[in-house]
């Protein structure tokens, strides 16, 4: 079983769920770092909304946190940012409660992986974003936004909601799939229990009633976790999740619907047989994925060099 100490923060050669695997403790610690994460999905969008609220108050309108049903552009932008505090967040939780460092949660190398994100952007995107497009097609009530509003919506979007899943994919992909994959004595058991968990978790924490959009929320975050495995870090995840909520928030604000209602609404009925399609397409690309590392297998973190005191 592999541990981890000051000379060596991160362990050599093993997957990206298994790093923070070994030593005392497992348990406690990483149930403290679970609910540290989700202290943070609660706290930072209470208290940005309940600022930028604020804010919205003044020009006479009422935010959703407020208790009103004005979905601003400030409201908007509040809430990809409260989501992207969970990148640092994440890594924080992960220095102070493993001592492993937070830039290990990008990837086995340690860094964010540029090209392996412009390549899968480049060869997943546009067939992800063809799928996603004819799940627009479906008639939904129009809202009616001014020009400015709408200006604004697509500025925080294309801006703030990449950062928006990148936080979430930090917290969940990164963290809680570590943590959960560190529960475990054998690599394999490790990876069953973390795919689950957070796959039950985030959909969980999404509120969603509807079994289509249930079924289409597992199997997306099921892939993204496998995705993760495989290629050993965060960058396609981040790529596939950045690439849906960009596109439909730019969707939905071109077609003027209600971005606070519709966009969110996950209760029985909302759903539609056509979020199988999606799901199947997600499938479709972890087994890409998986068959694009097939001779290697799985990355892993590299080896460590030779010391004079090691040999």
């Amino acid at each position: 079983m592999t541990t981890t100490t000051p000379g060596m923060p991160v362990p050599a050669t093993v997957e990206y769920h298994r790093v923070l695997a070994g030593g005392t403790h497992r348990i406690g610690r990483g149930v403290l770092a679970i609910v540290l994460l989700l202290a943070g999905l609660v706290i930072f969008p209470t208290v940005i909304g309940r600022a930028a609220a604020l804010i919205d108050q003044q020009a006479g309108r009422t935010p959703p946190i407020l208790g009103g049903t004005d979905y601003t552009p400030l409201s908007h932008a509040a809430s990809m940012v409260s989501l992207g505090l969970l990148m640092p967040w994440s890594m924080l939780i992960q220095r102070w409660l493993y001592r492993v460092p937070g830039a290990s949660l990008h990837s086995v190398t340690s860094s964010f992986r540029f090209g392996l994100l412009g390549r899968s952007l480049l060869v997943l995107g546009p067939a992800w974003l063809v799928v996603n497009t004819l799940g627009a097609l479906e008639p939904v009530a129009e809202s009616p936004w001014s020009q400015r509003d709408l200006i604004a919506f697509f500025l925080v979007t294309m801006l703030l909601t990449p950062l928006q899943s990148a936080g979430e994919e930090y917290g969940v992909r990164g963290l809680i799939f570590r943590v959960v994959g560190s529960w475990t004595r054998t690599s394999r058991a490790g990876l069953v229990a973390g795919v689950l968990v957070t796959s039950v978790l985030f959909t969980a924490v999404h509120g969603a009633t509807d079994p289509y959009i249930i079924v289409w929320y597992l199997v997306l975050w099921a892939g993204l976790a496998v995705i993760t495995w495989r290629t050993g870090g965060l960058e396609i995840a981040v790529m596939l999740h950045a690439v849906l909520n960009t596109f439909t928030f730019i969707l939905a604000a071109s077609l003027r619907v209600d971005l606070g209602g519709a966009t969110q609404d996950r209760s029985a009925g909302a759903g539609s047989p056509y979020q199988l399609i999606p799901a199947l397409t997600v499938v479709v690309i972890t087994a890409v994925v998986w068959w694009c590392t097939r001779k290697p297998g799985p990355a892993l973190t590299p080896a460590l060099a030779p010391t004079p005191d090691r040999p």
